[in-house]
């Protein structure tokens, strides 16, 4: 990347959306009766539909600085194993509302780090969903896992109930950013973590990289990849760190000078970035990484690349259901998230009730504008004359959008083809692609006082 190009890209970052979801989660309203909202859109789900779930585990050992997540800090498994059981509870309820042809093709165990779940407690987890649903046999099971809690046990378990995709938080190799984000982690752990995976026949590992971290250098960076590199995971995700400690108190921990500046931080995506694809692996979306062979890159290729609240994936299931506390899933009728607060869920679930605490109905304009926000965010491509047509739309409902995208294409940053409605953003100016699919976002403040977003570099 040249200097210019650079600093075209640097004067555009501004507070945008990661757009795993249209529209985006600050923008859910309250629901005021789950069975009226949650239980008719699962009473309703078509014959047939398949379905992926996504447990939420709210719940750490140690809180990293950096941690943007819903998690709660606990050094006694009790409160886990209280939270497994209300999850449980919240299963069997879904079951009994989930029409019984519907099938599952993903299951995500996210967090926090579900990686605290013990073998034992792990299984009947699995068991649990397996009565209550119809698993198929060639789901997708992924968990995310933190290198410093794995066991054999757990691993021998994990692949004992069909897990056959590990995401692994590798996040840095630097002993000195890791120290200052309160996340001592030294290479061997990541080291054994892989061959003990190989071992149990669980080779469908990814790793998440972190920049923008305290301390962190272009040497470090390349260091870090290198690293990584030589373990050889399937996937990449390589991560801006999201300084947001107007959000999350925790982030106040991490003193303001050791970051990274805008220019170092997307120096330090763009080398990481060059090494990875010098290194064989194919560049996916906007920040992921992923060997040629794996189902990420051949999504990407014939155009069936997907995004939801857990990043890109291969997910083709037109229904998600959230499970646990903050969890989120969606319906052809709009998303619905649970409680966020883990008193409020147990009280829901004891209850017998659906913790459901969020939803957003779509709109026809919010499934259009979908489809334009996902499209480049997947693709880095659209094209903005098919997508008005099968909206029902002529392109002059884009007259505002396509107007304010002429200060990109002069910057040389995209092109636009009005002719043939394609837009495209530069490969070169991958970072800035959420400031370009903002355009479309009409529910974006881009005046609020109180910042509900990170930036995009």
């Amino acid at each position: 990347m040249t200097c210019d190009l650079q600093q075209k890209i640097l004067a555009f970052d501004c507070l945008v959306p990661r757009y795993t979801s249209y529209p985006t989660a600050p923008h859910f309203k309250a629901i005021d009766n789950s069975k009226d909202v949650y239980e008719q859109r699962l009473h309703g789900l078509p014959h047939g539909t398949n379905l992926s779930l996504y447990l939420h585990t709210p719940y750490c050992a140690k809180m990293c600085h950096y941690c943007g997540c819903h998690t709660k800090i606990t050094q006694r498994y009790a409160p886990v194993e209280d939270y497994i059981h209300l999850m449980m509870r919240e299963i069997d309820m879904l079951g009994d509302q989930v029409p019984n042809h519907c099938t599952v093709s993903h299951i995500h165990f996210g967090g926090g780090s579900p990686g605290m779940i013990r073998a034992c407690d792990f299984e009947k987890i699995m068991h649990r969903l397996r009565r209550n649903f119809a698993v198929r046999n060639d789901a997708e099971i992924a968990i995310e896992i933190d290198p410093r809690g794995l066991t054999e046990g757990r691993v021998a378990t994990y692949a004992a109930t069909g897990v056959n995709r590990i995401s692994l938080g590798v996040q840095d190799f630097n002993d000195r950013v890791l120290q200052a984000v309160n996340r001592e982690q030294p290479f061997s752990l990541s080291y054994n973590a892989v061959n003990l995976l190989h071992e149990y026949g669980i080779d469908d590992i990814s790793f998440d990289l972190l920049y923008g971290l305290p301390y962190q250098t272009a040497d470090t960076i390349a260091d870090t990849v290198e690293k990584a590199l030589l373990l050889s995971p399937r996937r990449i995700s390589l991560f801006g760190y999201a300084h947001v400690p107007w959000m999350k108190k925790h982030m106040r921990l991490i003193d303001d000078k050791t970051l990274p500046s805008k220019d170092a931080r997307l120096a330090m995506f763009t080398l990481a970035g060059r090494k990875l694809i010098e290194a064989g692996y194919q560049a996916i979306g906007i920040d992921h990484f992923a060997k040629p062979d794996d189902p990420l890159a051949i999504a990407a290729q014939n155009g069936t690349l997907r995004r939801n609240f857990q990043g890109y994936t291969t997910d083709d299931a037109p229904a998600m259901i959230g499970i646990g506390a903050s969890s989120i899933g969606e319906c052809a009728d709009g998303y619905i998230q649970n409680c966020v607060d883990i008193p409020l869920y147990k009280k829901a679930i004891l209850g017998s009730q659906l913790p459901a605490a969020k939803y957003t109905t779509h709109t026809a304009d919010d499934l259009f504008r979908r489809d334009i926000i996902h499209g480049l965010m997947c693709d880095l491509s659209v094209n903005l004359i098919d997508i008005c047509k099968r909206h029902g739309h002529d392109i002059t409902v884009l007259s505002n959008e396509i107007n304010d995208l002429r200060i990109y294409e002069d910057a040389g940053l995209i092109s636009y083809d009005p002719a043939a409605g394609q837009l495209t953003v530069h490969a070169d100016a991958r970072p800035i692609t959420r400031v370009i699919a903002a355009i479309f976002d009409t529910y974006l403040d881009r005046a609020a006082t109180q910042p509900k977003h990170a930036k995009a570099i």
